[in-house]
């Protein structure tokens, strides 16, 4: 068991059965079949810090506990970020304004749906897709979603309530990611799509 494994398992981290470090910045943590990876600017980090990712962790933390649990370690100090930064992805003019209007939906369904706990992430138009009309694009590495790829002719045809039914479901999935839960169609997301479907009113007014 490493140092960071072993402090962890000492404040109340059970569930893990291996700890990862990485140094990518967007997601910092991700908890997936018993692997956690972590940001290795945590390895030094002070025991509150850590009690508060085992808090953010646990299962049977009320919503507000955790979330605070994640304000304040996310607000450690993890070092200088790598000189090699992300380039954004290249965007075809003339789907310019199809992404900007995803953009301000995913912004609106995040703050009606997520508490706009969600990241914002790069949003792509495929030509490729047949039978899918999105698709969350996960990490290899660290498992976090990276982007969100939407069918051109489902985006550029179809009523734009029947987008947002398939924006909703790549962001239960987003928020699978970010909270270290496994990305499936299992229980958890079910009840999280039932969550968010009981939360939803008639959509009228989309651009």
């Amino acid at each position: 068991m490493t140092p960071l494994a072993s402090r962890l398992h000492h404040l109340g981290l059970r569930s893990v059965a291996r700890v990862e470090l990485h140094r990518n910045r967007v997601v910092l943590l991700t908890l997936r079949h018993g692997v956690l990876r972590i940001h290795g600017g945590y390895a030094d980090a002070p025991d509150d810090v850590l009690a508060d990712i085992v808090t953010f962790l646990s299962p049977f933390v009320r919503r507000r506990q955790r979330l605070a649990a994640r304000r304040r370690f996310l607000g450690y100090p993890l070092g200088e970020p790598p000189a090699a930064a992300r380039r954004p992805p290249r965007i075809a003019a003339a789907d310019r304004p199809w992404i900007e209007r995803l953009h301000l939906m995913h912004q609106q369904l995040n703050a009606r749906h997520f508490g706009g706990e969600l990241g914002e992430l790069p949003f792509r138009l495929s030509g490729r897709m047949r039978r899918r009309l999105g698709q969350v694009t996960l990490s290899r590495e660290t498992g976090e979603a990276t982007e969100i790829a939407m069918n051109r002719r489902h985006v550029q045809g179809d009523p734009w309530d029947e987008v947002e039914d398939t924006l909703l479901h790549e962001m239960v999935h987003q928020w699978q990611a970010e909270t270290g839960r496994s990305v499936d169609h299992g229980v958890e997301f079910r009840r999280k799509m039932s969550t968010v479907n009981g939360q939803r009113s008639t959509v009228t007014g989309w651009p």
